[in-house]
């Protein structure tokens, strides 16, 4: 049965002109690119916003919509340049922005309060508390993170659709990042390059080692321990449509128009197949081509729940496209391979011996010899292949199909850009009576139109099937395509050509008004008057930026720098107790221990803050409440959900909250003076800084913010990645989530070590999702005075897997920093003699 209301809409990425046409050209319903600035993906090739006009014209005409991507954080320094180019996507009748950052979102909203805003996925959107964080500020769609499952859509889905909330989005195919979109601060702990700000190095990607409790663990071929297979949603289409999903959408701005248009087609038919309540199947052949076209290894992702064995094979981190067959032996000439799937001169071929760092054999084949059934001898160019590199039980794996290559080349370049949903139409009549057409598009109601003069008998030629499809087929600039006439007329019969065309365009315009009342994309008629006309598609008003403050006069006596220490074992905490940190934050691996650790801390007269998730998904409420049944003085809230939770007027616990003082944790992300003023006004007492800022950034935050509100974590391992996947499951153990992994996380210590060396530490929290932290502890001891100059006044120490002597090392010493006995360089010097595995200035430099 068909579902009832509005289809899903297709979206597919679009790096350049190339791939935007091959998205029109494969039925995708809209696009989204970034501009030269301020997207995501800084290596795509990306469009300049003096092309947006003519992007959005080509886009309308094929009654598509098109999304700009502002999903990078924005410092305080890039909000003037941010404010005009926000004016010029609205005037440029851009359907949409997609953003990362709270602050540009109120940015948009003031100069341009008509155009519709989506939360990136990098705004971590996990929950529907999160979700109506958004929509408060402003957002009508938000992109959920792609670690949910399709239970927890749903679940989310409902809760919204109760109350209002606004539409979903979610990834359907194309690379998993390994972090939380928005979390990963990988390539700016280990490149100076932020995947924030669009410059993602794929550490994820590299080799590491495995350390489990100092002692390397053999794990055979795999060494990518972090890199994902890619996600294919296909076959699961039907049912996140049931879910109530508003829009599929397609991963791959980095990637070709072929990509795009085999993506695209396969999703368009499949979307199209769920809404008319049919099966959605895929052959052997079409996985094989979406493999062949780019693929890590395809999997439902996170969406039929934890999967960990699954998610992460670790051979190899990047596309190798279709396992045709082992090498058995090699000879004088060529290589003897067992093929599984056949094999054509020209295709591109790899030897993978699973060390993809190295250099591997490789080359296009140039003539194929069947031995027997499966076995072939395969030959290459003279030179191209080092077959005494080859080796036998060596996979291999077909990189390159031509033929393939050439097929999406064809359809990605396909003129056919605007008839892209076929229609039917029914013509009836007789003498003496006006012609009536009925048409109907798949899956929606018939529209009916009757012309304006009778027909008449036929002299010579009557109205053929033929003559009908020519004349009710000339549907260029719309999207639609004729697929048939059925023709019902009494007699041989005469109509004038004008009065068909009238006809046809008014069962045109009937259906795309239906379109449009059903929140569709403007029709391209409507579309290309309104850029003639150059009226602005919402208004744009001049924005109102903040300006920076001065310092507030520093008064030791009653505004004395404060110093807290984060714990993540009992044995951090009782010597925090022993050295009378005034503050203690509390970050525990489980519940057992948390409530003894509080009482002691309240014991000694001090105050406890306890960390909450990072992460919180539908069915984790029991998670925050038990961590306010404990009655710490604080709780560090470190994401929007629960922030939105906490402060609703309506919050069944909101006397239990009141008492207790509500710290924004450096996962909110806030960089610059809006967002930081944004997050404070939600009930924050204070907030911490995000690490994608400098110790400049941090200064210029502080004159457009309330300085005193802020934190800043001066001592600590950056968090580099937070994911979803457990390395404890997947690889000391055989069980895929937290009921058949035996919880190793509980018994042993994880590092991940580097090429360089470097053993990073791997750490579980409460919701059984890892950490990876930098082996080296970053530390902003230089930038103490200047920090308490700009008026910040609170700083904090975390800690890792450090030991009770080595707090009792570093405490002291900032404290002493931050009262002026020492100066922030002799402390810097200090540390890079005491510091296990050094020190660095990391991502405050």
């Amino acid at each position: 049965m068909a579902q009832a209301g509005r289809i899903p809409e297709l979206l597919a990425p679009a790096g350049g002109y190339p791939q935007l046409r091959a998205a029109v050209a494969a039925g995708a319903d809209a696009v989204y690119f970034g501009l030269s600035e301020f997207n995501a993906r800084a290596r795509a090739v990306n469009f300049a916003p003096e092309e947006l006009l003519e992007v959005m014209a080509e886009l309308h005409r094929a009654a598509m919509q098109g999304f700009v991507t502002l999903n990078t954080l924005i410092f305080d320094r890039e909000l003037p340049r941010m404010a005009p180019l926000i004016a010029r996507i609205a005037e440029a009748g851009v359907d949409a922005v997609i953003v990362q950052d709270l602050g540009v979102v109120q940015l948009i909203r003031e100069i341009a309060p008509d155009l519709p805003i989506h939360a990136s996925t990098q705004m971590t959107i996990t929950s529907a508390e999160s979700a109506l964080f958004a929509q408060d500020l402003g957002v009508s769609r938000v992109v959920l993170a792609r670690e949910l499952s399709l239970k927890e859509i749903e679940q989310i889905a409902q809760v919204l659709q109760a109350r209002g909330g606004p539409e979903l989005e979610v990834f359907v195919h194309g690379a998993l990042c390994v972090s939380y979109s928005g979390q990963c601060f990988s390539s700016e702990g280990w490149g100076g390059r932020s995947a924030n700000r669009g410059e993602c190095a794929q550490a994820c990607r590299l080799p590491y080692e495995l350390l489990c409790d100092g002692e390397v663990r053999e794990l055979g071929p795999s060494q990518y321990l972090l890199s994902p297979q890619d996600l294919m949603a296909l076959l699961h289409i039907p049912e996140l449509v049931r879910s109530g999903v508003n829009c599929f959408k397609i991963e791959g701005r980095l990637k070709g128009p072929e990509y795009v248009a085999l993506t695209a087609q396969a999703y368009r038919k499949a979307i199209d197949q769920a809404w008319a309540g049919l099966p959605v199947e895929l052959s052997v052949e079409a996985e094989r081509d979406i493999n062949q076209v780019f693929s890590r290894g395809l999997t439902p992702g996170f969406l039929e729940g934890a999967r960990h064995q699954r998610l992460v094979q670790g051979r190899a981190p990047r596309h190798r496209g279709v396992k045709v067959g082992e090498v058995i032996k090699t000879t004088e000439r060529g290589v003897v391979v067992q093929l599984s799937i056949p094999v054509k001169p020209g295709d591109g071929l790899v030897f993978d011996q699973a060390q993809p760092q190295d250099r591997e054999e490789g080359g296009r084949v140039y003539a194929c010899y069947e031995l027997n059934r499966d076995l072939v001898e395969l030959r290459f160019g003279k030179g191209e292949v080092n077959l005494r590199r080859v080796q036998p039980g060596d996979w291999v794996w077909r990189t390159d199909d031509p033929q393939l290559q050439k097929r999406l080349r064809q359809l990605a370049e396909s003129e056919q850009t605007a008839q892209r949903i076929p229609l039917t139409v029914k013509v009836q009549g007789q003498e003496g009576e006006p012609l009536q057409l009925h048409v109907q598009e798949p899956n929606r109601p018939t529209v009916s139109v009757v012309g304006r003069v009778p027909l008449q008998a036929a002299r010579q030629h009557g109205l053929a099937s033929e003559r009908l499809m020519l004349e009710l087929g000339k549907l260029g600039g719309t999207p639609y395509w004729l697929q048939a006439v059925e023709v019902e007329l009494v007699g041989e019969l005469f109509y004038p050509l004008s009065e068909l065309a009238y006809l046809r365009r008014e069962a045109i315009a009937k259906l795309l008004d239906h379109h449009q009342v059903q929140g569709y994309a403007l029709s391209p008629r409507e579309a290309l008057n309104r850029l003639r006309q150059v009226v602005l598609t919402t208004p744009v008003i001049e924005p109102v930026l903040p300006e920076p403050t001065a310092p507030e006069p520093i008064v030791p006596e009653l505004k004395g720098p404060e110093l807290t220490v984060l714990c993540r074992t009992p044995q951090q905490v009782e010597a925090a107790i022993e050295l009378g940190v005034p503050t203690i934050y509390i970050d525990y691996l489980d519940f057992y221990g948390l409530k003894p650790s509080v009482q002691a801390v309240q014991a000694a007269g001090l105050k406890a803050v306890i960390a909450a998730p990072r992460i919180l998904k539908p069915n984790e409420e029991r998670l925050w409440r038990f961590l306010l049944g404990l009655e710490p003085e604080g709780l560090l809230v470190r994401s929007l959900g629960l922030l939105q939770t906490l402060t609703e007027p309506s919050f069944a616990l909101s006397d239990q909250v009141a008492h207790m003082a509500l710290i924004g944790d450096f996962s909110l992300n806030a960089v610059n003076g809006i967002t930081a003023k944004t997050l404070l006004a939600k009930g924050l007492q204070a907030l911490t800084v995000s690490h994608d800022l400098s110790a400049k950034q941090i200064l210029d935050l502080a004159r457009y913010a309330p300085a005193q509100q802020l934190e800043v974590i001066v001592h600590h391992h950056l968090p580099v990645f937070h994911t979803e996947h457990c390395v404890f499951a997947r690889f000391l153990s055989t069980g895929d989530d937290f009921t058949t992994c035996g919880r190793p996380c509980e018994r042993h210590q994880v590092e991940l070590r580097d090429r360089t060396g470097l053993a990073h530490p791997v750490v579980a929290d409460m919701g059984c999702r890892n950490t990876v932290f930098h082996a080296q502890a970053q530390s902003g001891a230089e930038h103490l005075a200047a920090f308490q100059h700009a008026g910040i006044r609170r700083f904090r120490i975390e800690l890792v897997h450090e030991t009770p002597e080595q707090l009792c090392n570093l405490y002291p010493r900032y404290r002493e920093a931050l009262e002026g006995q020492v100066s922030g360089r002799e402390l810097w010097q200090s540390l890079r003699q005491s510091v296990p595995q050094g020190i660095t200035r990391g991502s405050l430099a």
